[in-house]
């Protein structure tokens, strides 16, 4: 059964002066100085949401701020006249949550040590290396205070992804444009500091060898925080009522914790780890796993809890965190992504009005529209416009035969994702419908359209395919609440 309805959360706006203040914060938090090369990991292709953005777009460990240009990017006769880029924040701390998760079970492994229990050449050793001991004694650096911030290598990730992008379209990221650039973020600290150390990573390739200036002094200025537009999710009753605080949407998920896959993992760590089974469950295995991803990603540490783990058991709890994001964002609820329709619609409207201004031979009031939000405002996008969609839902009783299953969140929506619409003029068209193009890039790759699979369409076209989202989506009645309170029929 539904629940009843919940309050809204109140807008938060915050004063451009704070903003100012956060962004000057960030621009001064950031080094230009290049860690050392991070350890790989056999598990890194299956951390779903916690991927480094790297592990996802391997070729650029090679040079990480070398653009990487797709032969399929349209040129020669046409030329890019805007850009709409929709980013994932960078490498962030574990939430506050996860946090407290792993302090239980670091506590379960020192308590087990002060016991007595284990000893070198068990079933928890790894070449008489007793694993739990090792774990117990490894640092647990994590505080409360980190709650989800971004950390240095996601403000890096930032740089790099501006660096890359300049590079590879400098017309647009010229320094006309410069101060026609806008910027827009979620209002977490990890968005706005993201938005803080791109400008920097832009302002590097424009200005090479000068410190960035001021926030006051910024000819674009700071972020403006606009959460209806990147937390749309927040905003959303029906989403909230019917996903967010249903105790029954995540049946699936909840389901496959209890399931015969994660039992056999429950089962194999607390034997390695030599403490009882019912002292774990499916949360502490999952916070183990992702500890694993945290100090490969933050620090580029391969640390103990990644022996814990064989790629057999990654890709079952890889599977886990896609179960999530299936049934909360993605595909599960239609709710998932028709809430997004706002921001849809918005990305559309920016293309329209570069288009009109063209036609009337004016300048592009804005060539560059970054906006800064979540993984949670990316995979319901692009669940919307109908991108890796399987044939069968994921379910708690399919892993099997979903092995193969498009949807994989480590490999959409890692740190640092993005997602690009790129608006193109193109000489010589024979019809005035022919003189505009659009692509889309994910993760810097060229992403062929959902329903043709061609690379580049005309803009007019990609506009009537989704005609029903740019015309008939309004938030307004989507996200309304029936007002009888029934059973959702969304499954």
């Amino acid at each position: 059964m539904l629940r009843g309805r919940p309050r809204l959360p109140s807008v938060s706006v915050a004063p451009v002066a704070a903003l100012a203040v956060a962004l000057l914060s960030s621009l001064s938090r950031c080094s230009l100085l290049e860690p050392d090369d991070p350890a790989a990991s056999a598990l890194s292709p299956y951390f779903g949401t916690k991927t480094r953005y790297e592990d996802a777009n391997p070729g650029l460990l090679r040079d990480p701020e070398a653009p990487r240009r797709d032969p399929e990017l349209l040129q020669d006769a046409c030329t890019p006249v805007q850009l709409v880029a929709l980013i994932r924040h960078g490498t962030r701390y574990p939430t506050a949550k996860q946090i407290r998760r792993l302090r239980q079970l670091h506590g379960l492994l020192q308590a087990r040590r002060g016991a007595g229990g284990g000893a070198g050449g068990g079933a928890g050793s790894a070449g008489g290396r007793d694993l739990g001991a090792a774990l117990a004694d490894w640092p647990l650096w994590y505080a409360d205070w980190m709650d989800g911030q971004l950390v240095d290598k996601g403000r890096q990730d930032m740089r790099r992804l501006a660096l890359r992008l300049a590079a590879l379209f400098p017309a647009l990221f010229s320094r006309e444009n410069y101060g026609r650039l806008q910027l827009v973020t979620s209002s977490k600290h990890r968005c706005v500091d993201s938005g803080a150390a791109f400008l920097q990573g832009l302002w590097q390739h424009l200005h090479p060898g000068l410190p960035p200036p001021d926030v006051a002094d910024m000819e674009c200025g700071p972020p403006r925080i606009n959460d209806k537009l990147m937390r749309f999710f927040d905003h959303c009753e029906k989403f909230l009522t019917e996903v967010e605080k249903n105790a029954t949407a995540l049946y699936h998920v909840e389901a496959f914790k209890t399931g015969p896959e994660m039992q056999n993992i429950l089962k194999k760590v607390a034997a390695t780890l030599q403490v009882p089974v019912h002292s774990l469950n499916a949360d502490l295995i999952q916070v183990a796993f992702f500890t694993c991803s945290f100090d490969l990603a933050i620090k580029g540490v391969k640390s103990p809890w990644c022996d814990v783990f064989d790629i057999d058991d990654a890709k079952v709890l890889e599977y886990l965190n896609d179960l999530k994001q299936y049934w909360k964002r993605g595909y599960g609820y239609t709710i998932n992504s028709r809430s997004s329709c706002t921001l849809f619609q918005d990305i559309f409207q920016h293309l329209d009005k570069a288009i009109e201004q063209k036609q009337r031979s004016q300048p592009v009031s804005s060539p560059v529209i970054l906006q800064f939000g979540h993984a949670e405002t990316l995979l319901p996008l692009l669940a919307l416009m109908g991108y890796f969609k399987d044939k069968e839902p994921l379910t708690a009783y399919n892993y099997k035969e979903q092995l193969h299953r498009k949807f994989r969140s480590g490999h959409i929506v890692p740190y640092a994702s993005n997602l690009i619409f790129v608006l193109y003029h193109c000489k010589n068209a024979k019809t005035p419908k022919e003189e505009f193009r659009v692509q889309m890039l994910l993760n810097e790759k060229v992403l062929p359209l959902a329903h043709s699979q061609e690379t580049a369409s005309l803009y007019e076209d990609l506009k009537a395919h989704y005609k029903d989202i740019l015309q008939s989506c309004h938030s307004s009645k989507e996200c309304e609440l029936a007002k009888v309170n029934n059973t959702s029929d969304e499954l």
